[in-house]
């Protein structure tokens, strides 16, 4: 399958390494080919694939959607679902393909997922997570982790929280990523659940306090790589970054390698480009559409001089019929000649 990789040349300690800083998964958004232009900005930090349900996998044998690139190392994926014997099913054909870490989604609260009775709506069933967890764990050898809410509707967050990752951890999960929101699964939109439910950051930092053997990440509000950084160093093992590292791009992980693991340099999002159009060939040439990799290249400048020019580039020409790489070339001289106006003023 596309992108196997042998487990020895990943490893356990190094994919919690790279967890120091990770982009969330997000539908329709975090595929195959926005993790590729993210990974040619950072070349350390965790990628996640967009949500994979079980079922699609184990009845539907969509395998598909375990595709991706080699390049994208380190990289996981997240499985949505309830039962534990199909996540374990699904967790061992993620195994098969390579993927680096198998996660569970319990955090998401769409509708959809909810019926499915899988996502957010998981929080009030911990043993249930604890038991997929376990079933997981015995059919893959890279970590099983969870990505949770703080609780949802009217759970206490204080009283479930705890119980949550005290049930998970003795299910032989050590890693975890929370959204520091409460999940409100009625009279909420998944848009609006990710903005009104106040963020408590302070609660996860207490929880890596009462869990210190645990390796927690904080996911929500975080919009910039000085704030993740501050998240580290008052003891946090790790930062998720959802939508700013998806419409700003360069602004979080250009900057990811020096500043978060103080390796490499700050990554030169012109060049980034350049090393795109390879990739865009072989898309290409395998039959694929270009504005299917120039929509998640919309934001690699944003708040440079030009980008406005690039956006309307790359948005009018990527979905002309036979539209190639030269779209993308055009698209970047507006960047380039815009910049360089403003330098010689």
């Amino acid at each position: 399958m596309a992108g196997a990789k042998p487990l020895a040349q990943t490893g356990k300690k190094n994919v919690a390494h790279a967890a120091r800083l990770s982009v969330a998964p997000m539908m329709d958004w975090t595929d195959r080919h926005c993790r590729y232009m993210h990974r040619l900005l950072s070349a350390q930090t965790l990628l996640y694939t967009e949500m994979v349900t079980a079922p699609a996998l184990v009845r539907g044998r969509a395998l598909h959607l375990l595709d991706y690139s080699p390049e994208e190392h380190p990289v996981a994926l997240q499985l949505g679902g309830s039962d534990p014997q199909e996540l374990a099913r699904a967790a061992a054909l993620g195994g098969q393909a390579g993927y680096d870490e198998i996660n569970l989604n319990c955090g998401c609260p769409s509708d959809r997922v909810q019926s499915g009775t899988f996502g957010a709506v998981l929080m009030k069933d911990p043993a249930r997570v604890a038991e997929c967890v376990s079933a997981m764990r015995e059919v893959v050898d890279v970590d099983v982790t969870v990505k949770c809410r703080i609780g949802v509707d009217d759970q206490n967050p204080e009283v479930v929280l705890p119980d949550f990752l005290h049930q998970i951890r003795s299910a032989g999960c050590q890693r975890v990523t929370i959204h520091a929101r409460m999940a409100w699964l009625q009279g909420l939109s998944p848009k609006e659940n990710r903005d009104i439910p106040p963020l408590d950051h302070d609660l996860v930092h207490r929880m890596k306090a009462a869990f210190p053997d645990m390796h927690i990440s904080v996911n929500g509000g975080i919009t910039s790589l000085e704030q993740a950084r501050s998240h580290l160093d008052a003891g946090l093992d790790g930062v998720m970054i959802g939508r700013a590292a998806y419409h700003q791009p360069s602004d979080i992980l250009a900057g990811a390698d020096p500043l978060i693991y103080q390796t490499g340099q700050v990554a030169d999002p012109e060049n980034v480009v350049l090393k795109m159009l390879p990739y865009v060939e072989r898309h290409l040439s395998g039959g694929g559409r270009l504005h299917q990799i120039t929509r998640h290249m919309l934001g690699l400048f944003a708040g440079r001089p030009g980008a406005r020019g690039w956006r309307r580039a790359l948005s009018e020409g990527a979905v002309r019929d036979h539209a190639g790489p030269e779209v993308i070339v055009e698209a970047l001289s507006r960047v380039v000649s815009d910049t360089q106006s403003v330098q010689a003023i």
